[in-house]
């Protein structure tokens, strides 16, 4: 049989047979597992170089698998704490994970912790970056959401602390649970809370774009591919659909099915605590502590298949199945390095010397030049070049002087005697 174009990836608080289990999401069948400890909530993420890595259960390290030795643990990153949440950027480039109410932010190819980001007040329970790994956004128990941008953290001055791009402080209970939507720096991020909201933003402004009331508190939420959808898992079992697309849509409105699109899926029992949706936008996964997670028909509103656990869930979610997961014989590209537990690593820690390593950001953060300042500079510039191919330089300088002295004269003359035979024809008597 053919490998998926999909996979499912999930895990359970229970890991009696298996940490992570890989399903096919259009038969169900069990495809890979890897084994060795259990996951935390929001701690599962995939290095584009060819690892798996999960947060131990309540432990202070994260297990790291290569992706097709899924019997083996590679190794364990050892954290100054435990790990509350995880995950990677798009281009596998960083590493981010909560730890009580700090973000660590690792470096992947050198292993190297980049930066300690304290702004929380009291323990983070998501991260996320953007699809162009250009920003990363933080959420925790304080009832805030902070927008990073990357190059601002990695910056190698540390003189000073990193601020968050924006706060987003509209929540008066813990956020649960974020997502961020597709268009880079320009995506739209949608923050799941206690206080039963869902609160969509405009990441570039850091604007309140909609808040959704309901009637329970929301555990759970994502996007479709197109956004025209975002969906929202409940306490109770149940997960909303809302509509983004709606003519009747304003910046606050509480959820009311079989309104504008609005919809309720039905099956779970208990608090749904992730979803994610196909690359085509078909089929909805959720992941419950009823010890279930469920495929749905996103058009029929209607549970496709059940996949049973041993605990509640704490991961689901759908992606493109990595090349080499199913190549036994296959090597990852990037040999994964010893992670720093420090941020200012000592000389013998960190990487080898004589190693080079590029970062982001070094030439972004001086003030962008306005366009009439390059319009004077570059106006400036041609100034110059007109001059010189002119008046050249030196002797040149003065041989062309003298030339446009006499040329001066003769000019002067030429008007003299212009003006003198006007004078003639004027005053000759008729």
């Amino acid at each position: 049989m053919a490998a998926p174009l999909e996979v499912v990836l999930s895990s359970d608080s229970g890991s009696q047979l298996w940490n992570v289990s890989v399903f096919d999401p259009h038969s169900g069948s069990s495809l890979l597992s890897y084994r060795g400890g259990s996951s935390a909530a929001r701690s599962l993420a995939v290095l584009r170089s060819g690892y798996l890595l999960s947060a131990q259960l309540g432990k202070n390290f994260i297990n790291v698998w290569e992706i097709q030795r899924k019997d083996q643990l590679q190794q364990k990153i050892v954290c100054p704490g435990v790990v509350t949440c995880l995950t990677a950027s798009h281009d596998g480039l960083f590493l981010a994970a909560g730890v009580a109410e700090a973000v660590y932010l690792w470096e992947v190819c050198t292993g190297k912790l980049l930066s300690v980001l304290s702004r929380h007040y009291q323990d983070v329970t998501c991260v996320k970056f953007t699809d162009d790994s250009s920003h990363f956004v933080s959420g925790g128990k304080d009832n805030l959401a902070l927008v990073w941008s990357l190059s601002s953290v990695v910056y190698l001055d540390l003189s000073h602390a990193p601020e968050p791009r924006h706060i987003l402080s509209r929540h008066s209970l813990p956020i649960t649970d974020l997502h961020c939507g597709l268009m880079g720096a320009q995506a739209r991020v949608a923050t799941a809370s206690l206080d039963q909201t869902v609160k969509v933003w405009e990441l570039s402004s850091g604007e309140l774009l909609l808040s959704i009331l309901f009637d329970v508190e929301i555990m759970s939420v994502t996007f479709d591919p197109s956004e025209y959808f975002v969906f929202c898992g409940g306490s109770d079992g149940n997960i909303f659909q809302v509509s983004l697309c709606s003519q009747s849509l304003s910046r606050e409105k509480a959820f009311q099915s079989d309104t504008d699109g609005n919809q309720v899926f039905k099956g779970h029992r208990n608090l749904v605590t992730c979803l994610s949706v196909s690359m085509d936008g078909t089929l909805l996964l959720s992941g419950s502590h009823d010890e279930t997670a469920r495929l749905w028909d996103v058009q029929s509103k209607q549970s496709v298949r059940c996949l049973t656990h041993k605990g509640p869930v704490t991961n689901a979610v759908i992606m493109a199945a990595p090349a080499n997961m199913f190549l036994p014989d296959s090597r990852p590209a990037i040999p994964l390095p010893r992670f720093s537990r420090h941020l200012h690593a000592s000389e013998g820690d960190g990487g080898e010397s004589g190693e080079v390593c590029v970062r982001l950001g070094l030439n972004v953060q001086d003030e962008e030049e306005t366009y009439l300042q390059k319009t004077h500079r570059l106006n400036s510039l041609m100034n110059a070049v007109t001059d010189k191919s002119v008046f050249g330089d030196g002797e040149n300088t003065k041989v062309r002087v003298a030339e446009l002295e006499e040329e001066v004269q003769t000019l002067k003359k030429v008007n003299k005697d212009l003006f003198d035979f006007s004078s003639q024809l004027l005053t000759k008597p008729t």
